[in-house]
């Protein structure tokens, strides 16, 4: 197939599947289409069978590690913990709508930043909005509050978001160093979005409610919190011996999905389940119409767009680029897209295009998986998502949050080397 002809065909097909991954009709799977728009890319030659063959190969451990932690945080919520996190974030609010946004802002960082943002979404969302009715506050501060950090509080460590697992790779990092570049912008850009959110929903947040009668603590999961303790720690200990992380989260869901078999609260069908097949399978498509567009054309036109260099404004404009491409093509293809480009940089510029592609997403609902899975939950709960105030509150907290992030990047570029 002659180039012209090629890039118009992986890019309609790649518009084409982010389509259907937004709408999703008749509630179709994502993979639904994904997977045939792979299969054409590869028999009109619009990418190589080399090619594929090797984006598969690179995206095997990352989807492998998704599918090992969707199944960790599955079983987790098998075990109760999520129902814990609803218990303390009642008890800590006592009726008041902003005392609950600071619990939600404190638990949600922290899962998404330990057990990944599919957690946040698919786990605790329902929970705050259950936690908030019974409360009697208005939800969507709340609600907007798990969509926002499902992204932004992603940034920590290389497992809290499929996008980190990508340019970890591609950063020559260890785990501990990745975490000590990102501590500081993952820490300013949740202060960032909490004042943004505080201040556009101030309404909701001062309401008064009367405090409701106090419930019987449920029990801690003390397993599955060991387990989760343990699988952190393996990630720090495999870093250092060169063990890819999917080995261990593949332990961790391993040890939490026997105990559910032998106690009998899960099946072998409820686990295979659990890891969303369909979803893995849209992964892998998606990376390689990706990569027939990179081939095709697109690397050349942002490589002259992406600027070089680890200094401030140069961080800040791979950031920006990232979180615009984000916005137009996903942030999973931005990626994928960007981090060949940004890498030989230098690790500084790879950490910006990930600020970039994790705060982004903020600004528009086609931004992440994360928060289109996010709107279809949310729906699904009996709550509707304005368009309007989705965009407004993006607008004012993606920039907020983005640029501060950068600059604490930047400085721990300088302090941590």
């Amino acid at each position: 197939m002659n180039t012209p002809l090629a890039e118009a065909l992986s890019v309609v097909l790649l518009v084409a599947v982010l389509a259907w991954a937004v709408v999703r009709p008749k509630g179709l799977p994502e993979a639904a289409l994904a997977v045939p728009a792979a299969a054409v890319v590869i028999a009109t030659g619009a990418i190589s069978l080399d090619h594929a063959r090797a984006e598969a190969a690179s995206l095997g451990p990352v989807v492998g590690f998704l599918a090992a932690v969707l199944v960790l945080a599955h079983f987790c919520d098998v075990e109760g913990l999520f129902t814990a996190c609803g218990a303390w974030m009642a008890r800590r609010a006592a009726g008041s709508p902003g005392r609950l946004l600071v619990a939600v802002f404190v638990l949600a960082s922290v899962i998404t930043a330990v057990l990944s943002l599919d957690a946040t979404v698919v786990l605790l969302t329902p929970v705050v909005l259950a936690t908030a009715a019974r409360a009697g506050v208005r939800a969507r501060p709340h609600l907007y509050a798990c969509a926002h950090l499902s992204n932004t509080a992603s940034l920590l460590l290389p497992v809290s978001n499929l996008t980190n697992l990508l340019a970890f790779g591609a950063s020559g990092l260890s785990f501990t160093r990745f975490a000590a570049l990102m501590a500081l912008p993952w820490l300013v850009a949740i202060a960032a979005e909490y004042l943004v959110l505080r201040r556009f929903f101030s309404d909701d947040l001062t309401l008064s409610v009367p405090s409701p009668e106090p419930g019987g603590a449920p029990r801690l999961p003390l397993f599955a919190l060991i387990t989760v303790a343990c699988t952190l720690a393996g990630f720090v200990v495999a870093s250092t011996v060169g063990v890819d992380p999917a080995w261990v989260a593949a332990a961790g869901a391993l040890v939490l999905a026997a105990r559910a078999l032998v106690r009998r609260k899960a099946t072998p069908v409820s686990v295979v389940r659990a890891a969303s097949p369909a979803f893995l399978a849209f992964v892998l498509a998606l990376g390689i119409v990706v990569r027939a567009v990179v081939d095709n054309g697109l690397a050349d036109a942002l490589g002259h767009a992406l600027p070089g260099g680890e200094g401030f404004p140069a961080l800040l404009a791979i950031a920006a680029l990232a979180a615009v491409l984000a916005n137009l093509i996903n942030n999973l293809p931005a990626v994928l897209v960007l981090l060949p480009l940004a890498a030989p940089s230098g690790p500084g510029a790879v950490l910006a295009v990930l600020l970039g592609v994790n705060i982004g997403p903020n600004l528009t609902y086609a931004g992440s998986l994360a928060t289109l899975l996010w709107r279809r939950i949310v729906h699904h709960h009996g709550h509707d998502v304005e368009l309007g105030e989705f965009s407004r509150l993006g607008l004012l907290a993606t920039p907020a949050a983005l640029v501060p992030a950068v600059a604490a990047l930047w400085l721990s570029l300088q302090v941590v080397g």
